[in-house]
This record gives C-alpha cells, sequence and structure tokens, in this order.
C-alpha cells in the first residue's frame, strides 16, 4: 500500500495502490473532483502516515485503540484513514 494526502479542497489521509485509486477513493468519500485533485495529491511515507493517523480521533473525539489504528493501517484495502473536520 502506497499513501497519500490531499489538502485542498478538504484534508483527507488516504492509503491506495495508486494515486489514481487514491483520487478515486476520495472522490467517492470526500469530495468530488473538480479537475485539481491530480495537482493536489501527494504521496507521504509509511511512517508519516502512521504516526498522522495514529494521532486522528474518531468522530465522537475519543482515542482509538492501537490495535484498531494497527487493523486499519495494514489491511489491504484502500480506504480513507483521515478526514478533515470541515468536512464533517
Amino acid at each position: 500500500m502506497r499513501f497519500f494526502e490531499i489538502h485542498t479542497p478538504y484534508y483527507a489521509l488516504l492509503k491506495a495502490e495508486t494515486k489514481q485509486d487514491a483520487i478515486a477513493t476520495y472522490a467517492k468519500y470526500v469530495a468530488e473532483d473538480d479537475g485539481t485533485l491530480q495537482e493536489e495529491i501527494r504521496e507521504v511515507d509509511r511512517d508519516y502516515a502512521l504516526v498522522s493517523f495514529s494521532r486522528g480521533a474518531t468522530d465522537d473525539g475519543e482515542e482509538v485503540s492501537i490495535l484498531e489504528i494497527l487493523t486499519d493501517f495494514q489491511s489491504e484495502e484502500s480506504s480513507v484513514l483521515l478526514i478533515g473536520r470541515d468536512v464533517l
């Protein structure tokens, strides 16, 4: 898995096999692609993604357990790991 970050129009940390998969996941779960996602997305390294994800919180502000963090982080499916609060 590779990890990607998008800041505009809304922040998201994603994991996907390819950049195109990450863009498709973002468009499905966060916001539509207005044609700028290809320029806005950047790949981040695994350690950066893990630290960012581990500092995230659930929707109700509670901390996420280490087991849940590792399970979600290491799964082999594309997903949104973090999403900006301005989307919720």
